[in-house]
């Protein structure tokens, strides 16, 4: 993953050292298959951070807005159901059980600048990793955000790590 400069000019390296992870607004629908199993991982790994069941990447910044939900659990579930959604519809055998209890939870919101920055993350990565992929995406222009989110106008989360291009 990329490890350029954030916003204050600091190292963007998660903390202590670990790999870079990815909780995508977008939807999963645009992820090629590396893509997505990737984000069915990270998330069940962000999912056992918010269960205390990890001590690694507890304070990661991806993590932020799903910590500060009332229910920070039933979110990261709902959210991964959206990730078996989409890996049902393209018949991958994803382990449905993995996702746990789906119980009522608001939308997180995110804003549209978050989702925009995501969309060019995302679309560079594909233009190096799957160029089939980045072709069949060139053309979007208005990106969908994970069911789990609701846009609204505003600019890039201060969490993001802005990577340098």
């Amino acid at each position: 993953m990329d490890h350029g400069r954030g916003r204050g000019g600091g190292d963007s390296r998660p903390p202590s050292g670990l790999s870079a992870m990815r909780i995508w607004t977008l939807h999963p629908q645009y992820l090629d298959p590396q893509g997505l199993v990737a984000l069915w991982r990270e998330s069940l790994l962000a999912r056992a951070v918010l269960r205390g069941a990890t001590e690694g990447y507890r304070r990661h910044p991806q993590l932020q807005r799903f910590q500060l939900q009332p229910a920070p659990r039933s979110a990261i579930n709902r959210y991964l159901a959206g990730i078996l959604s989409e890996a049902i519809a393209r018949g991958y055998s994803f382990d449905a059980r993995k996702v746990g209890p789906l119980r009522r939870c608001a939308k997180i919101t995110s804003t549209s600048g978050q989702l925009q920055y995501e969309w060019q993350h995302l679309l560079e990565k594909l233009r190096v990793r799957n160029p089939a992929q980045y072709r069949r995406l060139c053309d979007v222009s208005d990106p969908l955000p994970h069911p789990m989110f609701r846009v609204v106008a505003g600019p890039v989360a201060a969490w993001e790590r802005i990577t340098s291009r």
